[in-house]
């Protein structure tokens, strides 16, 4: 497809334009650009794209466009429906939809768990043309007959894989039965793999176009990308910890791949003086704002988390992604370092890479096609030398195991080989063809 270089160009309505203007978005996205034009056609969407990409607008846009282009006769239940898996996402999603909205009349609302029921009242009980919500608690209104669904026409699922991992699919699926009488669905997710995904999405989509858009190469060379080596643990927490200090990062995301980690890294960093907080997958709601809010505030300046745990957060200006664990996929950490360099802003992202993680490192510089390049700390120099990536460590097992074969079996030649000496070789000419053979020439 063309690349589009305006909004203008995707024929929004002003009041949108005029919205993005002020948010200083000038240049759609790829996710953007794949999305809007199919979206605003009529076609169904299964769409795909890492985390700081700008996937919330991909789908409010033609959303809310619908709604403009659209406009009701008269008040009523909501027309357009978005499922989110946590409240927290929903509140993010909801607020980005009323700055896209602010030039416009539409109302928009939020449902979801944490909230008494008193609160969503206005939700039920006044005109309302998009809703965000948890499927827990929209599925509980549904039963008591307090949401109306026959108005919806777009139903759309934000993080649909997250959803399904926490146990919303069977929630999700009888939402979607009861917007039966919907035009359109669009479902996004961190990734288009996964048998419950792919099941799901054959259920609810009807002849979707797929979209799995990676950030352009321009996107991405908004972020500053780099690692150091680590000789071990101790020494890739000392790196993280010069690394906080000698930059004065001011807000940071640190990743790490186990849980039992977070917590560990957390404290260690708050003994060496560096204000830091963490998030884990099993944190009570109000402790996860408590934690991401404390970081937009500035009261910490590092969170550390995995990669669960962090899915769904929104934080502005983070100026650092830190890889403390190099994640086992190339897609993961463009996910990751898409939490940096957002609304055109630059940003940094450095990985500790210890001597195991170089068949990693080596995976990403493939996949994502930039030039990962080392750096040393001065008076943290590594003792150990990196193997060189991409080359070391990055023979499959299967290849390693014909290797290992191949050798054994010619060490086991060679010991089979009898040696031949000279002397029984010389004075030994060509030999000489029977009589036999000569009298039939």
């Amino acid at each position: 497809m063309n690349e589009l270089t305006t909004f203008e160009e995707l024929d929004l309505s002003p009041e949108l334009l005029q919205a993005l203007d002020k948010k200083g978005y000038k240049r759609p996205t790829a996710i953007q650009q794949e999305t809007i034009p199919p979206a605003m056609e009529g076609r169904d969407v299964l769409g795909s794209a890492p985390t700081g990409t700008g996937k919330t607008a991909a789908f409010l846009l033609p959303a809310l466009q619908h709604l403009l282009d659209h406009p009701r006769r008269k008040p009523g239940p909501p027309r357009i429906l978005i499922l989110t898996p946590t409240r927290e996402l929903a509140m993010q999603v909801a607020e980005q939809a009323e700055e896209l909205a602010q030039f416009t009349n539409l109302k928009i609302a939020t449902i979801t768990g944490g909230v008494a029921y008193q609160n969503h009242g206005e939700v039920f009980n006044t005109n309302q043309d998009l809703v965000v919500a948890t499927p827990g608690r929209l599925q509980q209104y549904i039963q008591e007959e307090n949401f109306d669904c026959r108005s919806v026409e777009i139903l759309i699922f934000d993080e649909a894989d997250r959803m399904l991992q926490m146990g919303f699919g069977q929630d999700a699926e009888k939402i979607a039965a009861e917007t039966r009488w919907r035009k359109y669905t669009w479902l996004f997710s961190a990734t288009l793999e996964g048998e419950l995904l792919v099941d799901f999405a054959e259920r609810i989509l009807n002849d979707p176009v797929q979209i799995d858009a990676e950030p352009s190469r321009r996107e991405r060379k908004k972020i500053q990308q780099w690692y150091y080596h680590a000789d071990n643990l101790e020494h890739k927490t000392k790196l993280l910890a010069r690394l906080i200090s000698e930059f004065e990062i001011e807000r940071s995301i640190v990743f790490v791949r186990r849980r039992e980690s977070v917590r560990e890294l957390s404290e260690t960093l708050r003994k060496r003086g560096i204000r830091s907080t963490y998030l884990e997958g099993e944190m009570a709601q109000t402790q996860r704002n408590q934690a991401i809010a404390r970081l937009k505030d500035g009261v910490v300046n590092v969170l550390v988390a995995t990669d669960v745990a962090a899915r769904g957060i929104d934080i502005d200006d983070v100026d650092f992604v830190i890889n403390f664990d190099l994640p086992y996929s190339a897609d993961t950490y463009l996910h990751r370092i898409g939490r940096t360099a957002r609304a055109g802003k630059k940003g940094s992202a450095v990985s500790l890479v210890e001597a195991h993680d170089y068949k990693l490192l080596g995976k990403i510089k493939r996949y994502t096609e930039e030039p990962l390049k080392p750096r040393i700390i001065e008076g943290l120099e590594p003792r150990t030398k990196a193997p060189k990536d991409g080359e070391v460590n990055t023979v499959s097992k299967k290849e390693k195991a014909r290797i290992k074969k191949k050798k054994e079996e010619k060490k086991e030649s060679l010991k089979k080989k009898v040696k031949i000496r000279h002397k029984d070789t010389k004075n030994i000419g060509k030999r000489r063809k029977p009589a036999s053979e000569k009298d039939s020439i």
